[in-house]
């Protein structure tokens, strides 16, 4: 039990301290925000502090810290190492300086503010990729509330017709003004987000005769045997992704740029939300090692036999640990959280292709016009994962790793607007260790990965040696940078 509350302490007092020090990097000013200097009324739009932190929150969450935490249980309590170590240096500090950069040029995404920093092939690299994301990421959270929803009808209302209303609810959200369906629903879908991650830790902890919680000491050996022999470096980083981090969230970030009111509300809202995320997945990894650790026939077995985190298993857990109570409460957030991902995905990626094609979204033709097309790859996407559910498995691999992909190269445009821009260049490194780190761990899972086509010639010894060795050349660049460039002192 000790491990896991440690775990909390040190998330929420990180928060308060290593949040301070990135604004202060950041150098926060009374600059007007685009909501503030010119709303749209449709995508730019002032909105409340609290309101912008629990949309922001529902933004990145998704099932995310839930079904990855849960999986990433399998690899044991070393996972609880890495949701802290990630959220607080990694994920907050990218979803923070995201927000921040864009929120400082109009609210455009990573992908178009990478031009000025990356250049030209990176912008048009990171439209594509992000484009490419987005749908895949809307197509996938089709799936899981489609299916829980046909299960809670006994089939009288198939998965087909859920899938066709979670659609059109998609297209919707993602071209009506922000505040008339967002700004309204999902301050309510955060809290219940919130309340059901409480409750099935407050279950946990008042039963441990049944369920204990694991500790770290004690318990740090290999479980790849548990997982599908998958080690846990470099898969624990791709399996738990939302709740440390998630290139995602880079997308997610700049549609709160858009809203919020002054650049001091930013470390609340984007910092704030990626610790609460954090919190979210560090409960429900504890609690399915404490679960499905000592209280299934065959241990971690049973939670690998069901297909890891899922909606079987938090349904599983929540029926058990809360019964009735817990059985709602699990059913609504596994509903809301996916749904609330996929649409504002799609409304990003919409954002993404109008500043690409400098596409006023003001008019409501304009925004059918772009979206479109772009639902219509949704709807081909989710029908092929319909016809075969092996294929979801396929779909979820292929995000995972072009999820982290894009969390390395927003953490080095970030280092380079530091490097550029930043009133202290040495507090470039903030961003540029997670950077690399990140970078090691997309490239050892590209040629590792053994399901994917280059992991399936070369052998995962390779994979570590060919990650380290271009990440580190990689670091080495940027640190001759720094030197050449003698950033040794503040810069005026």
């Amino acid at each position: 039990m000790w491990t896991f509350f440690i775990a909390l302490i040190v998330l929420i007092g990180g928060y308060l301290v290593y949040s301070r020090f990135s604004e202060k990097i950041f150098a926060i000013d009374n600059r007007k925000t685009p909501a503030i200097d010119h709303p749209d009324g449709v995508d730019i739009h002032p909105l409340p502090k609290w309101k912008n932190f629990l949309i922001e929150l529902l933004n990145i969450a998704g099932t995310g810290p839930i079904f990855g935490a849960i999986s990433g249980a399998l690899f044991g309590p070393i996972v609880f190492v890495w949701i802290v170590v990630g959220c607080l240096l990694g994920g907050a500090v990218h979803d923070y300086f995201s927000g921040m950069i864009s929120s400082r040029n109009s609210g455009e995404s990573m992908a178009q503010i990478s031009r000025k920093y990356g250049g030209k092939v990176v912008m048009i690299f990171l439209r594509i990729f992000s484009v490419i994301l987005l749908i895949l990421v809307t197509a996938v959270f089709v799936v899981s509330p489609s299916s829980l929803l046909a299960d809670l009808t006994n089939g009288n209302v198939s998965a087909w017709i859920w899938m066709i209303i979670i659609l059109v609810y998609f297209l919707l959200s993602a071209i009506v003004p922000i505040d008339k369906i967002i700004g309204k629903a999902y301050p309510v879908f955060g809290i219940i987000l919130v309340v059901m991650a409480l409750a099935i830790i407050g279950g946990v902890i008042f039963q441990q005769d049944k369920y204990p919680l694991i500790e770290l000491i004690g318990n740090l050996k290999d479980y790849s045997a548990a997982n599908g022999d998958l080690p846990w470096w470099p898969f624990m980083f791709t399996t738990v992704a939302c709740g440390a981090v998630s290139g995602f969230h880079a997308t997610q970030s700049p549609v709160i740029a858009k809203c919020i009111k002054t650049e001091k509300d930013g470390r609340q809202i984007f910092y704030g939300a990626m610790v609460a995320e954090g919190i979210i997945a560090l409960i429900w990894a504890a609690a399915a090692m404490a679960f499905f650790r000592t209280n299934t026939p065959d241990g971690f077995a049973s939670l690998v036999d069901i297909g890891g985190g899922n909606s079987i298993s938090v349904r599983t857990m929540s029926e058990t640990i809360l019964g009735p109570v817990g059985t709602v409460l699990a059913i609504v957030g596994v509903i809301i959280c996916p749904i609330t991902s996929g649409d504002t995905a799609l409304r990003s990626c919409r954002l993404i292709v109008a500043e690409s094609f400098h596409i006023n979204q003001k008019k409501m033709k304009n925004r059918l016009i772009i979206t479109l097309p772009l639902f219509a790859a949704v709807i081909g996407l989710s029908i092929w994962n319909f016809a075969d559910s092996s294929n979801f498995n396929i779909l979820w691999r292929w995000f995972a790793w072009s999820n982290q992909v894009l969390a390395a190269f927003t953490l080095w445009i970030i280092t380079i607007y530091l490097l550029k821009e930043g009133k202290y260049k040495w507090g470039s490194l903030i961003s540029a260790i997670p950077a690399s780190f990140m970078s090691a761990v997309t490239i050892t899972y590209i040629f590792g990965e053994p399901k994917i086509s280059l992991g399936r010639y070369i052998p995962m010894n390779v994979a570590y040696i060919i990650g380290g060795v271009t990440t580190g050349v990689g670091f080495v660049l940027y640190f001759i940078y720094l030197l050449k460039k003698r950033v040794l002192v503040k810069v005026k």
